[in-house]
């Protein structure tokens, strides 16, 4: 558990870089530019989909629970706002009083802030909120209602196919990226070759598992709590195997799955500290990159330590 606490201490380190910043920018980037373009152009048929969805949602439920999705799109789209305010009056000062380095480091920092920020509003005025997001949905009729519920429902569906697309990506460049942190923690530089399409296997696995869990689940998502506690369970599920095969397949060829159960409290550790980036806007394309570096880091460090 110790080697776990320390990766992901490692973890955050290296991706406050520059390498790891604009490696996540550039590729996350582009993927949500892609989903963005595939969502506009189905966006009818997106509806159609979480409409049905929806219907099969008692309408008590709907506007209970439909008051919290609501409450939690506000705060989304409140610390995606304070984030851009902030470099539109103040990112060319910024620019020219720090460092590339530092800079890079200051804009994850800035969105962290924010989103711990809107998060102890929210904290403290929830029950305000909330209840007058309720009171709005009292008022509106039930069709209203439904077609605001699946437009917040089209926006999950892209968000996730966001990080399952960026999951595949850093799994199929594991290899270049981890190699970037080798040199830096560890005296012998002998990353493996991976194994490309056996990961890319367990992704494509661990995908539609998710996708059908995820539609087994989705009324959860509508009960306060529990929402969140399933969705932290699903995205976890996720991405362990694929981080855990990556980093595995890359350190020492004899160790196998015997050696992940052996650790599955670590690897649970740092799967659940990966999947809290898919909570923050914007640090959502941090998140595959970070796993990938804290469990390779764990492993190596389990195996320089057994020797």
């Amino acid at each position: 558990m110790r080697e776990a606490i320390h990766s992901i201490i490692v973890a955050f380190s290296e991706i406050l870089k520059w390498k790891s910043i604009k490696l996540a920018l550039i590729s996350g980037i582009i993927v949500t530019a892609l989903w963005s373009f595939i969502g506009y152009s189905l966006w009818d048929n997106i509806m159609l989909l979480s409409s049905k969805i929806i219907e099969y949602i008692p309408f008590s439920m709907i506007r209970s629970n439909g008051a919290t999705m609501l409450s939690v799109f506000l705060w989304f789209q409140l610390v995606l706002i304070t984030f851009a305010l902030i470099y539109a009056f103040f990112g060319n000062f910024i620019l020219r009083a720090l460092s590339k380095e530092k800079y890079s480091s200051f804009t994850f920092i800035t969105i962290a802030i924010s989103a711990v920020f809107w998060g102890i509003v929210w904290f403290f005025a929830g029950d305000y909120i909330y209840n007058q997001f309720l009171k709005l949905l009292t008022w509106l009729p039930f069709e209203t209602l439904q077609k605001g519920l699946a437009f917040i429902v089209g926006v999950y569906i892209i968000y996730t196919a966001i990080i399952i697309t960026l999951l595949f990506i850093t799994s199929i460049f594991s290899e270049p990226i981890l190699k970037m942190i080798e040199e830096n923690y560890f005296e012998s530089s002998n990353i493996r070759k991976g194994n490309m399409f056996k990961s890319i296997g367990y992704t494509i696995k661990d995908s539609i598992i998710f996708l059908i869990l995820s539609t087994l689940l989705f009324p959860l998502l509508f009960v306060p709590g529990v929402n969140l506690i399933v969705q932290l369970m699903l995205w976890s599920w996720l991405v362990k195997d694929t981080i855990s095969f990556d980093a595995l397949s890359l350190v020492d060829k004899n160790l196998d799955k015997t050696f992940i159960k052996e650790h599955r409290v670590g690897i649970y550790t740092i799967s659940l500290a990966t999947v809290l980036f898919y909570l923050v806007p914007i640090l959502n394309i941090f998140g595959a990159i970070f796993g990938e570096i804290a469990m390779y880091h764990y492993f190596r460090s389990l195996k320089e330590h057994n020797k």
